[in-house]
């Protein structure tokens, strides 16, 4: 690790930070359909530690980004069920970045990201969530809270009421990045085991959507 000899006072400014920013609330909504899920705003993380930050004598600078990019192009319909083509620009990046405290002591921290995106996006999606990432992780800030899947039996719930059957609607095929970004959209192992599920049998066999999934795996294990 890229780092000052000493790093006491550094520590110090750290857990003071820890102290002062005691967690983040999922207070937006991320995408849309089903790859929507809660998340929390970079203008609010940003705001609590630009002030926690700047009162304990701490600065954090980007110093490298390593990206990925990845284009995928696919047939879709549009809203009058006309075939058209489109194409989903997936970004991941790994940064790093200099913690660094007014007595001259640093060190390096990392951070991940990645952001899909039909155009030119992706890159400052993928970049603004490795540093949101970055600032979460190093302070140890809790972000919302988990659900406990175990408060209800499955017993407990009501059948839904019985309808007439219809017949069947024909669905379009699940393309390969509709399954990257389901996989994409998981914020905790739970989640992307439940995205995995979703993801067609063709996908599940696809190279990409199999290393994605084990990308996020190792991401979301850390």
């Amino acid at each position: 690790m890229n780092k000052s000899e000493n790093i006491s006072e550094l520590v110090e400014a750290v857990t003071k930070v820890m102290s002062q920013v005691r967690g983040m609330e999922k207070n937006s909504k991320v995408g849309t359909g089903r790859s929507a899920y809660d998340g929390t705003k970079d203008q609010d993380v940003k705001e609590a530690f630009n002030s926690a930050l700047s009162e304990n004598g701490l600065v954090m600078m980007p110093v490298k980004v390593t990206p990925t990019v990845r284009v995928d192009r696919f047939e879709a319909l549009d809203y009058n069920k006309n075939k058209v083509q489109k194409q989903s620009v997936f970004t991941e990046v790994a940064c790093e970045y200099i913690l660094a405290h007014t007595s001259g002591q640093y060190m390096q921290i990392a951070g991940y990201g990645h952001g899909v995106d039909p155009q030119d996006k992706g890159a400052g999606k993928a970049t603004t969530y490795a540093l949101k990432n970055a600032l979460l992780y190093t302070f140890l800030t809790p972000v919302g809270k988990i659900d406990d899947t175990d408060t209800t039996h499955s017993n407990d719930i009501a059948p839904p009421p019985s309808k007439q059957k219809k017949a069947p609607e024909t669905k379009p095929k699940q393309t390969k990045t509709e399954a990257i970004e389901l996989l994409a959209a998981a914020e905790d192992f739970s989640k992307l085991v439940g995205a995995w599920n979703k993801v067609s049998k063709e996908n599940k066999k696809n190279e990409d959507v199999l290393g994605f999934k084990e990308t996020r795996k190792k991401e979301l294990e850390q």
